[in-house]
């Protein structure tokens, strides 16, 4: 068994990953952290654990930490980069659910997270842990910073046409939307169910925090500089991300439902849906699965990807349970096999 710690338990990325965790074969929860709720019981706080987790919170220990094979960090950006150093010392394997070391250059990520970054030496050592792209790396991973879910649903969705050079990679477009829990479990007005429901919204234009995680992912798949319009929007949904992609083809011969077919076709969580198929978040609710779908309106010379997940599963503690056990040899599958929530 993988004796496993969860640091930052409360949130809900945080149960997610519990619920995860708790179904998983292989692993056994010995920590989970919160320094606010130190002393209870885990099932106190999320009724839907209770029957399979019997542990409560315990205060962040680096000593208690280190008696475990895995810790995931579940934590605010700024947290785990405090704790990693020491961990890896000590043999542990990290996986960061938060963004403290998703970018390569220390200076792009001071600009963009607003605080200087405490340990920017492991910044080149991380492994970014989107395994359709990864995977051999994150097998020998000590540290695997888990991709942001609009990366991922974004990634995901342009990766093959920038792989083969096909589309102008100078003027993408990656218009998203996503539910409300991918703001976190904070008590905020913009999140109030009154403020939220029946609403829909842009935020972040001038630039977000992921565009340069987009981008440095998409920069490597094109192997050159790209250029990126990327706009979120807050939908009135608690779960899932909606991401519509646009590029100018430049082989408009090409097929392209083949190509997705071929370079996900032996991807156990990349769903490529027939041809004119318009994929649904509803269909990946609480499954670990990216579904996309290619389209070429009136047979232009534009293409439009479609690319649905849930933000919290195959967008953080699923994917961060796929590089678990990417990591550790298992399955690729094992604890996430679970058909998604209909309706």
């Amino acid at each position: 068994m993988i004796k496993v710690g969860v640091v930052g338990g409360t949130g809900y990325t945080g149960v997610e990953l519990l619920r995860l965790l708790a179904a998983h074969p292989e692993s056994e929860l010995t920590v989970i952290t919160s320094r606010s709720e130190a002393g209870l019981p885990v099932a106190d706080m999320f009724p839907n654990l209770r029957g399979h987790l019997d542990i409560a919170f315990s205060v962040p220990d680096i000593e208690q930490l280190s008696a475990c094979d895995l810790v995931f960090f579940a934590t605010p950006n700024g947290t785990a980069m405090t704790m990693v150093p020491q961990l890896l010392e000590a043999g542990v394997r990290v996986i960061d659910l938060a963004a403290d070391f998703r970018l390569q250059q220390v200076d792009e990520w001071q600009q963009w997270y607003g605080m200087e970054h405490a340990c920017p030496e492991y910044l080149q050592q991380a492994v970014y842990g989107l395994p359709e792209i990864n995977r051999a790396l994150i097998a020998q991973a000590a540290l695997v910073a888990n991709p942001g879910c609009y990366p991922t649903a974004v990634q995901l969705g342009f990766l093959p046409l920038l792989e083969e050079g096909l589309v102008e990679s100078g003027h993408l477009i990656a218009d998203a939307k996503s539910g409300v829990s991918g703001a976190g479990r904070k008590a905020t007005t913009g999140t109030l169910l009154c403020e939220a429901s029946e609403n829909f919204k842009a935020y972040a234009v001038p630039g977000h925090r992921h565009l340069p995680e987009i981008r440095q992912g998409l920069q490597l798949a094109a192997g050159h500089a790209i250029g990126l319009t990327f706009v979120p929007h807050l939908t009135p949904m608690i779960r899932g991300i909606h991401a519509t992609l646009y590029a100018q083809l430049l082989d408009a011969d090409r097929d392209l439902q083949a190509l997705y077919e071929a370079r996900y076709g032996d991807e156990p969580f990349v769903d490529v849906l027939p041809a004119g198929s318009h994929p649904e978040t509803r269909s990946v609710r609480g499954a670990n699965h990216c579904r996309i779908a290619i389209h070429r309106p009136q047979q232009g010379d534009t293409v439009v990807v479609l690319s649905v997940i849930d933000n919290l599963v195959k967008g953080a503690a699923g994917q961060a349970l796929q590089n678990m056990n990417v990591m550790f040899g298992l399955d690729e599958d094992s604890g996430l096999s679970n058909v998604a929530l209909l309706p």
